[in-house]
């Protein structure tokens, strides 16, 4: 595992937010005290996420408009390119990703197999309409990821160069679209387990009803379509 206080030197932590006032706070507070610096990315909060993100001490991001969290996330990631950083790790405002499994991500880009991105996964907080989801996007997409929806992850700079670029500035482009890009650029992609909390407040937009994981299994269909790997040799 990589050293905390060697890797925070390059390390950017993203944190995406939009009205996570009650938590954001102590998110920031865990990962400052890590050695990190934090970076939270508002969404058009329309409480008080901003104040209480700069009150913990984290660098604050505003978008003009509400963009959606990939918006939020790619914004962090080329403030953090422009710091010269080596590696960004984004994880939620809410407080079910502990900042201090951050580590144990980065330690794995560290050994021999060195993937360009380490997913922290807890396939176990799945209920039943995210279990669905994910086996049928495994099959419309091909990929061979466990938690395909988990916004635990870090990247090293290969990774983050391609995903900060132009070509991949999507409104609502995340999770899915994200790992098809990065397979399509065949960059490694690996997995560890962690250990993940129950939203303290809230739940998840995306997977709340059936109506709103039948619309994200179609959004992300589309992209899947778009972005499946086509063998060699196939002109189209």
């Amino acid at each position: 595992m990589v050293p905390i206080r060697h890797a925070a030197a390059g390390v950017i932590v993203v944190i995406p937010a939009r009205d996570e006032e009650a938590d954001v706070g102590a998110v920031v507070e865990r990962v400052l005290a890590l050695g990190f610096r934090a970076v939270v990315v508002d969404d058009h909060s329309s409480d008080g996420t901003r104040e209480s993100a700069r009150r913990a001490g984290a660098t604050v991001l505003e978008l003009p408009f509400h963009a959606g969290s990939w918006a939020a996330i790619q914004a962090g990631m080329r403030y953090a390119r422009q710091c010269n950083c080596t590696h960004v790790v984004t994880l939620d405002a809410d407080g079910q990703h502990n900042p201090e499994d951050i580590p144990a991500l980065l330690g794995l880009m560290s050994t021999e197999e060195a993937p360009n991105v380490v997913i922290g996964a807890c396939v176990e907080r799945a209920n039943r309409r995210r279990r669905l989801a994910w086996q049928l996007l495994r099959w419309l997409s091909g990929l061979k990821v466990d938690d395909l929806t988990s916004g635990f992850r870090a990247y090293d700079r290969t990774a983050v160069e391609l995903l900060a670029s132009q070509q991949h500035t999507l409104l609502e482009y995340q999770d899915v679209g994200v790992l098809l890009c990065l397979r399509h650029a065949d960059l490694k992609i690996s997995e560890i387990d962690v250990p993940m909390q129950a939203r303290c407040h809230g739940m998840s937009r995306i997977f709340s009803s059936w109506p709103m994981v039948a619309y994200y299994l179609v959004y992300s269909s589309l992209i899947g379509g778009s972005r499946r790997r086509r063998p060699k040799g196939d002109p189209t």
